[in-house]
């Protein structure tokens, strides 16, 4: 979801309300403790170059259950920070503690905002050896003896 989607969600809610992957809710009693602009400039295993801008949002909760961020401070915490830090309409990403910081894209289902886990990717599948439509969907799945797969000390990279 970019920035100017998340704004116009919020402009006909009520309530800002942040759902889990597994379907739980982030507690209401959440804060948005920074707005941020970040910029990963990389390359990937193949040599490409790659550059990537995302807003970040990043969500927590304390233990003062009778916070509630309304929509309209949300809306006047991105303006501020489109004003300071010039954020133009970039992707969301949002971050939540869990067991470790957790790293989410964002989507929207009519009523709440879902958070939606992010996966890793080789970006450069071709030079990998990966056929078209082969690679793993999580890590639980990867198979490290597989000579053809991307991995840490596997040879493509």
């Amino acid at each position: 979801m970019k920035l100017s989607e998340i704004k116009k969600h919020l402009e006909t809610l009520e309530a800002v309300n942040f759902m889990l992957p597994d379907g739980s809710f982030v507690p209401e009693y959440f804060h948005v403790t920074e707005v941020g602009l970040i910029t990963k400039h990389f390359i990937d295993c193949g040599g490409t170059v790659r550059k990537e801008t995302v807003v970040n949002f990043q969500l927590w909760d304390a233990n003062d259950y009778d916070h509630r961020l309304k929509p309209e401070k949300l809306l006047s915490i991105i303006g501020l920070s489109e004003k300071v830090l010039g954020i133009q309409d970039y992707e969301i990403e949002v971050e939540y503690q869990n067991i470790t910081i957790g790293k989410y894209d964002l989507g929207f289902n009519g009523e709440n905002f879902q958070l939606i886990n992010k996966q890793t990717a080789c970006l450069a599948q071709e030079q990998c050896g990966i056929p078209s439509g082969q690679q793993k969907s999580s890590a639980s799945e990867s198979n490290p003896t597989n000579p053809n797969s991307c991995t840490p000390g596997g040879g493509c990279c």
